[in-house]
């Protein structure tokens, strides 16, 4: 269960502001189909959040030595730091029109691919390897990217007037900061 709460609350909180929520409001203004775009959404992100869970899980399993947790724990407190940088999209940059592939797989294939080396997808990579259970942490970030993307899909201009990103962004950096510090003490046998 934690692994679960965990990966939902700081992909939730990671992704207030990111490029890819920023992709989430320019597709659902350009294109107005809010359920192809949403189903997109979740496609894509499952994928790419199992994929990086599995990178994840599977370098835990064979760099199961003291300094690679120290690396995972520092990677949580460097994603604090980044957190507090806003990400832009170009607006101006032009999405094409769906064409054949209708916008369901231009959501799927864009959001797949904007998710490569984003925060979200290496906090599950690190997620991954914290938590053994592989289900959970998927489940738990593709539930944080719908509960920032959904929202920004269907209420985008209206909330992103409203939602005091700057905020969000704060919480979200303490969030992983607290995380990366609680599995520096845990190594160190500071907490019980």
């Amino acid at each position: 269960m934690e692994a679960l709460t965990t990966s939902t609350a700081l992909v939730a909180l990671a992704e207030m502001g990111d490029k890819t929520q920023l992709l989430a409001m320019l597709l659902a203004t350009r294109f107005r189909r809010p359920l192809p775009i949403i189903l997109g959404i979740l496609v894509a992100t499952l994928a790419n959040h199992f994929l990086a869970a599995l990178v994840g899980h599977s370098i835990a399993d064979v760099l199961d030595q003291g300094w690679f947790r120290y690396a995972v724990a520092a990677s949580f407190v460097l994603m604090a730091g980044w957190t507090l940088i806003p990400d832009t999209f170009d607006e101006d940059e032009p999405i094409k029109a769906p064409g054949r592939a209708g916008v369901f797989v231009t959501t799927l294939i864009a959001f797949f691919l904007v998710e490569m080396g984003d925060k979200t997808q290496i906090a599950t990579v690190a997620l991954g390897a914290q938590f053994e259970n592989l289900f959970a942490v998927t489940t738990g970030t593709t539930l944080g990217m719908m509960i920032a993307n959904v929202p920004a899909v269907l209420f985008g201009e209206a909330l992103a007037k409203k939602v005091p990103m700057r905020a969000l962004q704060v919480a979200a950096a303490l969030l992983f900061l607290g995380l990366g510090l609680w599995m520096i003490a845990d190594l160190q046998g500071w907490v019980g």
